[in-house]
């Protein structure tokens, strides 16, 4: 019993970076700066690969006033998005199996008595919590590897120079709200993206679900509440 417990503390101990790099995620406040200084020493030491992509964010944010970082959050991820941050979204669209896929996180949440606030149970920030927090390394392992990693790949594609300047074209077609221009070679927040699922792909390299995806299978995924 001991040494089970004493596994179960170092599993956890070991996932401390997803409460670090879940702060990035949420809608900046005050001691912003602070968090993503607090991800930039955490990548240095331990996912020095991740720390060269995210370099470019931290200094940008550093370099920023908290409007300026609260503007910027805004035009990537609510006011004409790039990309969004709820993973069953990015994954399904408005397919109904986004709806199964957003129950089981409601579920997989309240085990572990989360709160996500006015934030949908699977937003990104919410779902690296879960992670953070959940005692279940399957559960964890399938998570990460069916879901979250294939979200944040499909999210950066997003951030590619032709989606960006198509999106920009229809965005002005449509007299919507003026576009804010882009950051000189690209909008910053794909590097902490980046820099997430690099973080990932090195916790979670040799984890296999063979050929089978997420969009393919739900029922096989989060198998303690699919058939709730």
């Amino acid at each position: 019993m001991d040494l089970e417990k004493n596994q179960l503390e170092e599993y956890k101990m070991n996932r401390d970076q997803y409460f670090i790099l879940s702060e990035l995620f949420k809608y900046p406040k005050e001691g912003y700066q602070g968090k993503v200084e607090q991800s930039m020493f955490m990548l240095q030491e331990k996912y020095p690969n991740a720390a060269k992509s995210f370099q470019r964010f931290n200094d940008y944010i550093q370099g920023k006033t908290l409007n300026e970082v609260e503007e910027v959050f805004g035009f990537t991820f609510h006011i004409q998005a790039i990309c969004f941050l709820d993973i069953g979204y990015v994954l399904f669209g408005e397919d109904y199996t986004r709806g199964d896929f957003l129950r089981n996180m409601k579920l997989e949440q309240a085990k572990i008595n989360h709160d996500c606030g006015g934030e949908l149970a699977d937003n990104l920030p919410h779902v690296l919590q879960l992670m953070a927090i959940s005692e279940d390394k399957d559960f964890v392992e399938e998570l990460a590897v069916r879901a979250v990693i294939p979200a944040l790949e499909k999210m950066l594609v997003e951030f590619k120079a032709s989606r960006t300047e198509l999106r920009k074209k229809i965005m002005k077609k449509k007299q919507k709200a003026i576009i804010m221009e882009d950051i000189k070679e690209g909008n910053i927040y794909q590097n902490a993206l980046q820099a997430l699922l690099i973080v990932l792909q090195a916790d979670f390299e040799g984890v296999d679900f063979g050929d089978e995806k997420i969009e393919q299978s739900l029922s096989n995924f989060l198998p303690d509440c699919s058939t709730c």
